[in-house]
C-alpha cells in the first residue's frame, strides 16, 4: 500500500509542477495554449487506450456506458455549479480545470494502485500518461487563477491538496479495488474517461484554441502520439 501511495504521489506531483509552470507563464499566451493542446492530446490517448478500452474489455458495454455517463454528468453538474458561482470571472476556467483534475485524477490514481495490486508492478504507460496530461491541467488552471487575483501560495496549496487526494486514491485503489468485481473496476475507469472527455470539450480545448490559435491542432496530435507510443511501449 505504501508503494501505491508513493506512485500516486509521483503522478499527482505533476499537477504541482504544472501549476508552478503556469505561474511563471503569468497568464494566457501561445505557450500556454500549446501546452494545453499537448495535454488534451495526451488525455484523448489515455481515454482511448488506457481507460475506455480496458473498461470495455473488462466490464463490457454496460459498465463502460454507465461509467461514461456518470463521469460526464458529474463534471457537467460540477461545472454548472462553478459557472454560477464565478459568473464568467477570469478564474472560472481555472477552477473548472481543478474540478476536471479531481474527477479524472482520483479514478486514474485508483487504477494505478489496482495495476500494482494485480501485477506486482506499476503500469508505466498509465503513470506516464497521467504525469504528462497533469502538467497542462495544472499550468492552465494556475494561470487562470492567477489572473483572477489569487495568490501564488493559495494556488499551490490548492493543487497540493489535489495531488494529495490523488496519492490517497492510489492507495485506496490498491486496497479496495483488488477484490472488486470486473464491472466495478470498469465503471471506475469509464467514470474517469467520461469526466475527462467532458472537461476536454467544455474547457481545456476551447482554452487551448483561444490562447494557442492555429497551432493547437498540431500540439494536440503531438500529445496524442507521445502518450500512444508510451502505451504501446509497455
Amino acid at each position: 500500500m505504501l508503494e501505491a501511495l508513493l506512485w500516486g504521489a509521483v503522478g499527482g506531483a505533476s499537477l504541482v509542477v504544472g501549476a508552478l509552470a503556469g505561474l511563471r507563464l503569468r497568464g494566457s499566451g501561445v505557450p500556454l495554449g500549446l501546452l494545453l493542446g499537448f495535454g488534451a492530446g495526451a488525455l484523448i490517448s489515455a481515454v482511448s487506450f488506457e481507460l475506455a478500452d480496458d473498461a470495455l474489455t473488462v466490464g463490457g458495454a454496460g459498465a463502460l456506458s454507465g461509467g461514461l455517463a456518470a463521469g460526464g454528468l458529474t463534471y457537467f453538474a460540477g461545472s454548472r455549479a462553478l459557472g454560477r458561482r464565478h459568473g464568467g470571472a477570469p478564474g472560472g476556467a481555472g477552477m473548472l480545470l481543478v474540478l476536471g483534475a479531481l474527477l479524472d485524477g482520483i479514478p486514474e490514481s485508483a487504477a494505478l494502485g489496482l495495476s500494482l495490486a494485480e501485477g506486482g508492478s506499476i503500469s508505466v504507460a498509465l503513470l506516464a500518461a497521467v504525469f504528462i496530461s497533469n502538467l497542462p491541467e495544472g499550468a492552465g488552471s494556475a494561470a487562470g487563477l492567477r489572473a483572477s487575483g489569487r495568490s501564488n501560495g493559495n494556488i499551490l496549496l490548492l493543487w497540493t491538496g489535489v495531488a494529495a487526494a490523488c496519492a490517497v486514491a492510489s492507495a485506496v485503489g490498491f486496497v479496495a479495488l483488488d477484490d472488486a468485481s470486473d464491472r466495478t473496476v470498469a465503471f471506475v475507469q469509464a467514470f474517469a474517461a467520461g469526466a475527462i472527455l467532458t472537461m476536454l470539450a467544455d474547457t481545456m480545448i476551447p482554452e487551448a484554441e483561444r490562447d494557442g490559435h492555429d497551432a493547437v491542432g498540431l500540439a494536440t496530435i503531438f500529445g496524442f502520439a507521445v502518450a500512444l507510443l508510451l502505451s504501446a511501449a509497455e
